[in-house]
């Protein structure tokens, strides 16, 4: 398969100004050169704690923010530099569903306008052609067709959010970078829209970049899953590995703490992370994991960690599995088990 979505070392910094003269006097480094690939028809989970970057980078993904440094292509074009209007007609290919459907609906607007405005601006559809296309898509995300005639305060949460998958799938995206789609559903609700996504992923083959802090949400829906700690990725891998067999102590200690409904799973030890996590404006030196980490040692206080694949075949940012570390690393895979 062919990757519709590529981010090569891409960075995004932000300036910190001050409150009188509004002076630079910093920046927060949001995302700080991040590589990985989405391929067609692909889900790519990325998942992490609030702050590391997640949403940041999934704006970089589909150029709605510029990259301060590094490439981003989607379709293999480079679009890492390109202004506002060499963006347009790109913009058919990429599309984001929120995490708050109720704000990315405009009040004042019927269902049937906020669907069909995109089938509008890029493919000129209007009257009949358009309306009908529009109770198409609300159909596939069932929803009956007279739901475009009203407005999105009659509708719950969980239907607005089908509405807006509707909206992104409009124009057949080839990449659709969902920020927290479910994060403010209930349980079941939360379901229903992932088994839509599945849904509609094997109907049009549509590549998602699914953003989430919940690892139990990711991993019901991922083919592979990236782990991000303070603007990095500290880890990327099939499902299975990640879920199964985590190899960063960040990844082993986000999984211990997901609930699980066996009690005897649930008594095992849990590997509990200290402190919070460093400010992305004065982050630490060597790999950023380090203060936090219970398995921390010189070198991960200087240097920082290199890339390594692993037995599992997860790409790990971990001395603990580069040649400083070999004798550590049956230790760290123990503990999170």
């Amino acid at each position: 398969m062919s990757d519709v979505l590529e981010l090569d070392e891409v960075t995004k910094s932000f300036p910190i100004r001050s409150s009188v003269l509004r002076r630079v006097v910093g920046h927060v480094s949001a995302v700080d050169r991040v590589s990985l690939s989405v391929a067609t028809g692909e889900t790519l989970g990325l998942v992490g704690e609030s702050g590391s970057g997640k949403t940041t980078l999934g704006r970089l993904a589909l150029r709605l923010v510029k990259p301060t440094s590094g490439r981003v292509a989607v379709n293999g074009r480079d679009v890492s530099r390109l202004s506002a209007s060499q963006m347009r007609p790109l913009r058919r290919s990429m599309q984001m569903v929120f995490q708050d459907p109720y704000s990315s609906l405009d009040p004042h607007a019927t269902i049937g306008s906020s669907v069909g405005e995109p089938l509008h601006t890029h493919l000129g559809l209007s009257g009949r052609e358009r309306g009908t296309r529009v109770g198409e898509l609300l159909d596939r995300v069932g929803l009956d067709k007279g739901s475009a005639s009203r407005y999105p305060h009659e509708f719950s949460g969980g239907q607005l959010q089908r509405i807006a998958l509707a909206r992104a799938l409009a124009l057949n995206p080839s990449i659709v970078v969902a920020d927290e789609p479910v994060s403010s559903l209930d349980v079941s609700t939360q379901a229903q829209v992932v088994g839509l996504l599945e849904d509609l992923q094997r109907e049009f083959g549509v590549a998602y970049l699914f953003i989430s802090h919940d690892v139990s949400v990711v991993s019901s829906i991922s083919n592979r899953i990236a782990v991000m700690y303070l603007g990095r990725i500290a880890e990327i891998g099939r499902r299975e590995s990640i879920i199964r067999q985590p190899q960063h102590p960040y990844t082993q200690a986000l999984l211990s703490a997901v609930p699980v409904p066996d009690p005897a799973r649930a008594r095992q030890p849990r590997a509990v992370l200290t402190g919070d996590p460093p400010s992305p404006a004065n982050p630490p030196a060597g790999c950023r994991f380090h203060t936090r980490c219970p398995h921390v040692m010189d070198v991960c206080r200087t240097v920082e960690p290199a890339p390594s694949v692993t037995a599992t075949g997860s790409t790990v940012f971990c001395h603990l599995y580069q040649e400083s570390g070999d004798d550590a690393v049956s230790a760290a895979t123990s503990a999170a088990h």
